[in-house]
Parts: C-alpha cells; structure tokens; sequence
C-alpha cells in the first residue's frame, strides 16, 4: 500500500506538472543564444513609445524561449523591451518560473527598476504569459509596484488560479500529494485555484489604482481552466477573449504567446490605445 501511495502521489506531480508546461521544444539550446534586438540596455524610448516594456514568461519558460516572436515584433514597432529570468530552483537550468511566486515578484522588483533607471522613464509596461501575466499583480499590490507601472497585459494569465481541467480537484485523493508539490515546486503549488497565494493575492480586489489592466483569452486555454478565471474585476480592466476578435483563432495556452499575432496585436493596442487599430483574422497579416 505503502508503494502504491508514493506511486500516485509522483503521479499527481507529473500531471500537473506537463499541464502546466509552456516551454517549447528546444528550450536549452534557445535558452543559451543571445536575444535579438531586445535587452539592449542603451535603448531610449522615444517620445511616440515613451515607456519600455517589460516582458515576463510563464511557468517553465524563460527570458528567451517564451519572446522569440513577440520581442522582436515590439522591437520592430520601436518599443524598447526588457526580458527577465525568474523563480529559478538550484539545479534546475533553463526551466523557471518554479519558485515561490512571492519571491518571483521580488526579483521582477529589482528588475523594473533596473530598466527605468537605463531608459531614463518613470514608467514601465508589463506583458506577461500565464504565470507571468499573474504574478506582477502581487508585485503591484504589495511589493510597491503601482507608481512605476502604466499597464498590465496578461496573455492567458492565471490571475485566479487554474483547476487544470479538474485535476487539482482530485489532489486531496492523493495523500501527501499536494505537500510534495508545495515542497518541490512551490511555483506551482501557489497557482492552484484557492491556494494560499491565490486567496491573499485576490483577497479585497483584483485591481491596484493607477494600472490599466488587459486580460486576452482564449477559450481553447487547456491549462489555466475554466479560461474564463483568467478575467479581472475593476476599474480601467478589458477582459478579452480571442475568439471574439477573430473566430478562427485557435490558439491554446501556449501558442498565444508564442506565435499568436492576433493576440500581439491585442496587446500593442493596449501599450498605445490612443492609436489602437481594430484586431480582427487580417491582423496576423499586419
């Protein structure tokens, strides 16, 4: 019986934890090359894109992998973008985003102000990917993050956490199971749907005064299940839903961030909604 428990508890584990995957094939050798074009701390913003863009990836994901579409696509539209490193685990190379997501906010902290400090702005946009789409929310809320960001945009975000299709329901049929999760992949463990993270990060309200917020879905989302836990409540939030703006998008978890153009569109017109063009199936044209 003994057996059998520690069987299905290194089960629960890898479940959740090629659920919750967002890394692409090919992760360490990406992972190693240069960024193109982004991270270039001597960039200046210019006055028609007058704040730098932060951009934070998922859980598994890294500074590289998770951007090698959409840093080079903001790039090119004249933004100067910043990519971070973040929740890494000792001996764990190329795979982040697994870390205690209190401490994730920490270090995405420091990391905001070094980039105001080399551009030269007050503040910052934030594009982030599931987890990462999430996590700078506590970095706003209790880390001192408002006054320095503009706008948050979440690409698929797990801003209240995810049942994972329903698997994490079944987590307490699994003795130890979800101690083992919080002990190795304490990551993980904080986006579980009610966790503690979850229940202090949502607790009196989504929103912090001062950020505009953007959530873009998509309702084919297989890993932060149901999508639609996805949407924030509050002033100055638009909660989006790919389909709606095109109904040929689909995009799953992982592919709108990496190569969904409609969803990049989406998101540049929340970085500049003053010239925001309407997204539709012919913006991945654009």
């Amino acid at each position: 019986m003994l057996s059998w428990r520690r069987l299905l508890r290194q089960l629960a584990v890898l479940v959740l934890a090629a659920a919750a995957l967002v890394a692409p094939t090919g992760t360490a050798q990406a992972a190693s090359a240069p960024s193109s074009g982004w991270n270039n701390w001597s960039c200046k913003p210019s006055a028609a894109h007058p704040r730098p863009v932060v951009l934070v990836h998922g859980t598994f994901g890294n500074s590289v992998d998770n951007w090698l579409g959409l840093a080079p696509y903001l790039v090119h539209r004249g933004y100067c973008v910043y990519s971070l490193d973040y929740g890494q685990l000792p001996g764990v190379p190329f795979f982040h985003g697994l870390g205690p997501i209190d401490k994730s906010a920490g270090q995405l902290d420091v990391f905001v102000d070094k980039v105001l400090a080399a551009t030269g702005s007050a503040k910052t946009d934030i594009i982030g990917h599931s987890q990462g789409g999430m996590m700078p929310r506590y970095y706003l809320k209790f880390l001192g993050g408002a006054p320095k960001v503009n706008a948050l945009i979440g690409l698929a975000p797990d801003n209240h956490g995810t049942d994972l299709l329903g698997f994490t329901k079944l987590l307490p049929y699994f003795p130890g199971a979800e101690d083992l999760i919080s002990t190795a992949t304490p990551g993980l463990a904080d986006q579980i749907a009610g966790s503690p993270f979850q229940n202090k990060l949502n607790a009196g309200g989504d929103t912090v005064p001062g950020v505009k917020y953007t959530v873009i879905a998509t309702k084919y989302d297989q890993v932060v299940t149901p999508y639609q836990s996805q949407f924030l409540s509050g002033p100055d939030v638009r909660n989006v839903v790919l389909q709606d703006l095109c109904v040929l998008d689909f995009s799953e978890h992982v592919t709108i961030g990496l190569t969904d153009r409609i969803a990049w569109h989406e998101a540049l017109n929340a970085l500049d909604p003053a010239h925001a063009e309407r997204t539709t199936c012919a913006s991945v044209f654009d």
